[in-house]
């Protein structure tokens, strides 16, 4: 069985990153782009970050953001990983010395062993559901199968994904990661512990041939 690493997105206060944690995700991430539901501030993040116990992975999400508003982000929030769900071109992300994955809305044309030959300093492609006009947080899945098979890149699964559904989405894209945010929350950006737990045991429970 391998171990698929689970991420738990849209992380607004203190107590959900420790239900993620007392779960066992692996990851939580703190998104800063204001037009999501999920934004969080600097300040914001920073407190959930200093709740969260060692071996917890902190990730920042930014949506073609500046660069002054980023390395503002990481002087006051000590960030493990940066997501990048923009247009973010890979020298952009890679200037600010941190390991980063890329985030890939999954359209019918899509060539992602081009991609990610392009985003070869990539720790790996998280591949979400393809929306006009919306960078991510759809609530909707795509067709799981669309994932190659022995990708050049750790692939991370998102979109739409559930406690009900996670296992099925495993067994058919056989990931590196899950990441789930709506699938989790009682309302946008208020996770629902008792859905995180059931969620990271679902994946756990997932065997991957």
């Amino acid at each position: 069985m391998a171990n698929v690493r689970v991420k738990i997105c849209g992380i607004t206060r203190v107590e959900d990153a420790l239900a993620a944690a007392a779960a066992g995700a692996d990851a939580i991430g703190l998104v800063f782009y204001a037009r999501s539901p999920r934004a969080v501030s600097a300040a914001q993040a920073r407190q959930i970050v200093a709740a969260l116990p060692p071996f917890v992975t902190t990730v920042g999400l930014f949506v073609d953001a500046s660069p002054c508003e980023i390395e503002e982000t990481l002087d006051a929030v000590p960030l493990d990983l940066l997501q990048f769900h923009g247009d973010e071109t890979p020298a952009q992300c890679a200037r600010y010395r941190r390991p980063y994955i890329k985030a890939l809305r999954m359209r019918e044309d899509i060539d992602l062993a081009a991609i990610a030959g392009d985003y070869a300093g990539a720790r790996g492609l998280l591949l979400d559901t393809y929306v006009a006009g919306v960078p991510g947080g759809t609530g909707q899945a795509f067709d799981w199968t669309r994932v190659p098979q022995e990708p050049s890149l750790p692939l991370i699964v998102a979109g739409g994904l559930d406690a009900d559904n996670v296992a099925t989405a495993i067994a058919a894209s056989r990931p590196y990661g899950v990441d789930v945010s709506g699938g989790v929350e009682q309302a946008k950006g208020i996770k629902d512990a008792a859905e995180i737990a059931r969620f990271v045991a679902a994946v756990r429970g997932a065997a991957v041939a």
